[in-house]
């Protein structure tokens, strides 16, 4: 079911009034969110709550057992069950075909041709999301930094929590688990502020993703076509339309739980004003960083073990977060991009101090600023490609497209003829940068508090124009475009 669905409009009304309508009732509460999330998944295929059910269950009992025994070996056997299981279903729906693809493709190198079909596999929605989620819990009691919860049915919701149960954020145990444990009152203060939050979403979903999607699927989906600006333009905006896209699910999400009294953690934080790669990565799918920082950069040895172990560690993370992204070489090489910039900006480091030093330049200044969030975008954009094209050999043809000297067509109408008319276009550019002045602003103070300090008549207009936005200006009718990115992850 996706957020910005008719579906989706009749079913969270009618599980939020129920929600309230039951709050106090703890059991009844939690059994309320399992079944609402239930629905919810098994929208998409009902077959998919199978694998779902099967990760709650062994999770679960995994958990149980962790506490009840000192015995390493046998701890070590209970948490390689929980790994075992999550691992193989993520790596069977999701890596099979490419572990095929790449063991025929290295037999082709020494001329010889198997004859190896892949299998018809579907992705379940979401997966590598619970999936992580659910790790995260198991991992934590085998750490001894979490005690397993008794209760089933709140174990069961925590997994399955509809708002971020397909995409993200990927919440600890020690974090959401305990929420379900609480009841908590009507607050219209809340529900109001996740309400414009889940708004705010639609936005950047609607009107500012779909619309960048109809420009970069025409580019990237037929790249022999299109050269220099149009690939560069459509780098750009698909930098745009997958932060929109992600980021607006984020906020649809963590504005939908806490429209319940739930606290989902922070996702993005204007990202796209980073001056390194290490603070974009501070920045962007914050869920995802952290959770490979704790569960496989430090368990790696972290940088305990000097700095080129150091160095070795990190480029292994993004390596292993860009094979987590999808089953593709694109992906690994979009890792691959960013783990060499956040291996060469630690090495770097201090000596880039210095250089500073010596060049009396002052970091804080706007100009400084601005070129480092400017060469950082572009490194982002760079590695885009690889994240966004089809195929290798697409990704080199829009690589090579950028080199080639057409700039005379940014005042020619054939750049409107992309995807978009020249309205549209317009209208992208004006919300791109009206987002970006948000953000900006946002950074500094509160757009909620300041809103909710001026009088009723003016605050009711802005939330009817809200609406009226969304609905007048988002994209409607293409399904490729509608559906949200990261649930191919």
């Amino acid at each position: 079911m996706l957020f910005n669905s008719l579906d989706f409009a009749v079913f969270f009304p009618i599980v939020f009034v129920l929600y309230w309508l039951v709050s106090q009732k703890l059991y009844l509460r939690n059994i309320l969110i399992l079944v609402s999330s239930y629905v919810f998944y098994g929208w998409w295929d009902w077959r998919f709550l199978i694998l779902i059910v099967i990760s709650s269950l062994v999770d679960f009992y995994v958990g149980q057992q962790l506490d009840k025994t000192e015995d390493s070996k046998k701890r070590k056997m209970f948490l390689y069950l929980s790994l075992l299981v999550n691992l193989g279903f993520l790596f069977y729906f999701k890596y099979t075909n490419f572990f095929i693809d790449t063991f025929v493709d290295s037999f082709k190198l020494f001329g010889k041709t198997l004859e190896v079909s892949t299998l018809n596999i579907i992705l379940p929605v979401g997966i590598s999301f619970y999936t992580f989620q659910t790790l995260s819990y198991t991992i934590d009691i085998y750490r001894k930094q979490l005690k397993p919860t008794k209760d089933p049915i709140a174990f069961f919701a925590f997994v399955a929590f509809f708002p971020q149960l397909v995409a993200g954020p990927i919440e600890r145990a020690s974090h959401l688990l305990p929420q379900f444990y609480k009841t908590y009152k009507f607050n219209y203060n809340q529900v109001k502020s996740g309400l414009l939050l889940m708004a705010f979403g639609l936005f950047k979903k609607m009107v500012i993703a779909d619309r960048a999607a109809l420009y970069v699927n025409e580019v990237y989906n037929n790249p022999g076509n299109y050269e220099g600006v149009e690939t560069i333009i459509a780098t750009v905006l698909f930098a745009f339309q997958i932060y929109c896209d992600f980021s607006g699910y984020s906020d649809i999400a963590i504005g939908a739980a806490r429209t319940m009294g739930f606290d989902l953690m922070k996702n993005f934080d204007s990202p796209y004003l980073s001056k390194s790669i290490t603070e974009f990565w501070r920045r962007w799918h914050i869920s995802l960083s952290t959770w490979f920082r704790d569960y496989v950069y430090i368990p790696l040895g972290g940088s305990r073990n000097g700095k080129y172990r150091t160095y070795a560690n990190l480029f292994i993370v993004f390596l292993v977060s860009g094979l987590w992204h999808g089953a593709a070489m694109t992906f690994v090489i979009w890792g691959a991009i960013h783990g060499l910039i956040i291996v060469l900006e630690k090495a770097t480091s201090k000596p880039k101090d210095i250089l500073f030093q010596k060049l009396n330049m002052n970091k804080a200044n706007l100009s400084n600023k601005l070129v480092f969030i400017f060469i950082t975008f572009t490194i982002v954009c760079f590695a885009w490609v690889f994240f966004r094209a089809n195929t290798f050999a697409d990704a080199q043809l829009i690589v090579s497209g950028f080199f080639n000297n057409n700039f005379y067509e940014l005042f020619g109408d054939q750049l409107y003829l992309i995807g978009l008319k020249e309205n549209e276009f317009t209208l992208l550019m004006l919300t791109i940068l009206g987002l970006v002045f948000i953000e900006r602003f946002h950074r500094k103070q509160s757009l909620f508090k300041i809103l909710n300090q001026q009088a009723l008549p003016f605050r009711w207009a802005v939330y009817v124009c809200i609406g009226l936005f969304i609905t007048l200006f988002g994209v409607y009718g293409d399904t490729i475009a509608s559906e949200f990115i990261y649930f191919q992850f």
